[in-house]
């Protein structure tokens, strides 16, 4: 176990170094999250007067979510990677080595959980310097981080998983791109749940983008509901050991392919 732990954060480091050279990578990443929160969250503004919201200012309700859509819409594109490395033939050469074969999969998503860990805590911080309010205080902040961590999870391992099983960009970008605007519409990302339409609310409540902006929005409130972000957290936890393990079966099964 500890070898397949020190592996698993060499392959880490090895995928932290090449973000680390690309900086502006970080900076165009940051870009979308900060249209939704200023652009959305002023033209949007005065719709917390329909009720709901449980707030008064709608960039405390939107900073939740612009996080977790963050998380998702960048680990998403994990499986690009891993098929970057299996047409450069990387993947292949770190196959004749005696390096765990859970760990080179496993890098992949460690790297994308600790720079979705960054860009959520400067996302909130961004959120902060735009006047909103944080009642939860830090131990709220850092749920609302983790779950995002967890959902990033969950979508950067079965994208990891997908990219060994079509190996092809354009189905990735196909796939994503379908998924990515109904998942965040069916969720409580822009719009409290009770003025969603009774279907979508009920659809949004197996919606893991959701479960992870409930368990942020409760932690980070005056009155956290513990059960409710210990619910939704536990959910997503389980839901990201499921998709690590496949994406690690994926992995086993390209290897006996090649």
């Amino acid at each position: 176990m500890s070898s397949a732990v020190s592996q698993t954060w060499y392959m880490t480091q090895r995928q932290l170094v090449v973000f680390a050279r690309q900086p502006a990578y970080a900076i165009i990443t940051l870009i979308q999250p900060v249209i939704w929160l200023f652009l959305f969250g002023n033209l949007f503004k005065k719709v917390v007067e329909l009720g709901g919201f449980g707030t008064t200012s709608y960039l405390d309700y939107l900073v939740p979510g612009v996080v977790v859509m963050s998380a998702l819409s960048s680990n998403m594109w994990a499986g690009m990677s891993t098929l970057d490395e299996i047409q450069r033939g990387t993947l292949n050469r770190f196959l004749t080595t005696p390096v765990s074969r859970a760990a080179l999969m496993n890098g992949n998503v460690v790297n994308n959980a600790l720079i979705t860990a960054l860009q959520s805590l400067i996302i909130v911080l961004l959120g902060l310097l735009g006047g909103a309010d944080y009642p939860g205080g830090v131990g709220g902040v850092a749920v609302l981080i983790i779950a995002a961590v967890l959902l990033g999870t969950v979508f950067g391992a079965l994208s990891n998983a997908l990219g060994m099983l079509v190996r092809e960009r354009e189905s990735i970008i196909g796939i994503n791109t379908f998924l990515l605007l109904p998942l965040t519409f069916l969720s409580s990302a822009f719009m409290a749940p009770s003025q969603m339409p009774s279907w979508m609310r009920h659809i949004a409540d197996f919606n893991p983008l959701n479960w992870a902006m409930t368990a942020g929005r409760s932690a980070m409130s005056g009155h956290p509901d513990w059960g409710v972000v210990a619910g939704r957290g536990g959910a997503l936890l389980a839901l990201a050991v499921v998709a690590v393990w496949l994406s690690i079966r994926t992995f086993r099964s390209y290897q006996r392919s090649v």
